[in-house]
């Protein structure tokens, strides 16, 4: 069995994570959800979940702002296109993908 990296290093690779989202602009939202099942706006719950269980208190759109890098509203006038009936029903697809694995 492979031994578990310490709570510091998957922090870092969080970090990392977020970085890498918050560079690569081109990398839509719904295109995340359509492969991964997930977007920066998936992680930004994740957060936002993981902070209450430890006792931080954090709105959505501080959690929000803390992934893109600046407020949501903002990065979507910057970044976010109109999505295609193409990605809308892939991201259909990832999502029920994620509601059968529970």
């Amino acid at each position: 069995m492979t031994k578990p990296v310490s709570d510091a290093a998957a922090a870092k690779a969080f970090h990392r994570l977020v970085a890498h989202l918050q560079h690569r602009h081109d990398a839509q939202n719904i295109d995340l959800m359509g492969l991964a099942g997930f977007c920066r706006n998936c992680l930004a719950d994740w957060v936002m979940e993981a902070g209450a269980d430890e006792g931080t208190v954090m709105t959505r759109d501080e959690a929000r702002e803390m992934i893109h890098g600046m407020p949501m509203e903002q990065w979507k006038k910057l970044y976010q296109s109109e999505a295609t009936p193409q990605q809308l029903e892939k991201m259909k697809t990832s999502v029920a993908k994620n509601k059968a694995a529970g």
